[in-house]
């Protein structure tokens, strides 16, 4: 926080302790850029914030803030609507250069990830014809990790703010889409696509 205090041209407005704060504050603010913690409290996970304020507040820029240097996890912030990804152990420079970038408008990859987003780009579009993942949809992607993670539609419900039979629509579409019969079968794909974390 001292450090984007430091800059001539920065300032931070708001801090927030999970990401259903995150919302409130972008949405009372609208912050030029959210710095957002991919790992937060239980509840809503930064996955959910990020895809929730792309739609509810697209002007505000979203930088994602991790410890996983995973192509998977990179590929699925990029996909929730994120325009940055840096590693917490980044330098603070690097921090400060991917605000310039993302304010300006462009879309910052920490270094050391770039070259797995070119290697999960040319993969995912050999594979996108043949893995089912490639087809959910971003509320479904909201979906899937609650699930697999035992909440129960009422719950999921409340914290995607839409309604039970919507939730039991995304889950039928999901188990049908990756070709899964129960719910430990959702949980191992759920294990092996790394979105347990979120």
């Amino acid at each position: 926080m001292h450090l984007i205090n430091f800059q001539e041209d920065m300032k931070v407005i708001a801090t927030a302790a999970d990401g259903r704060e995150a919302y409130t504050l972008v949405a009372k603010y609208k912050p030029d850029i959210l710095l957002l913690d991919l790992s937060m409290p239980p509840g809503e996970s930064g996955l959910i914030t990020t895809g929730r304020i792309k739609e509810d507040i697209p002007e505000t820029k979203i930088i994602i803030l991790t410890m996983y240097a995973e192509e998977e996890y990179l590929f699925n912030v990029l996909k929730s609507g994120a325009s940055g990804y840096v590693l917490k152990k980044a330098p603070d420079e690097e921090l400060i250069k991917a605000i310039r970038t993302v304010y300006e408008g462009g879309t910052y990859i920490d270094p050391t990830m770039a070259t797995s987003l070119v290697r999960e780009f040319v993969h995912h579009n050999i594979a996108s014809e043949t893995d089912p993942f490639q087809t959910l949809s971003k509320r479904e992607l909201e979906v899937l990790p609650l699930a697999a993670k035992g909440y129960g539609n009422k719950e999921i419900a409340e914290m995607l703010f839409i309604s039970v039979k919507t939730v039991e629509a995304h889950k039928s579409k999901i188990m049908e889409k990756l070709h899964l019969k129960n719910r430990p079968e959702l949980v191992e794909y759920a294990l092996k696509k790394k979105l347990l974390n979120f």
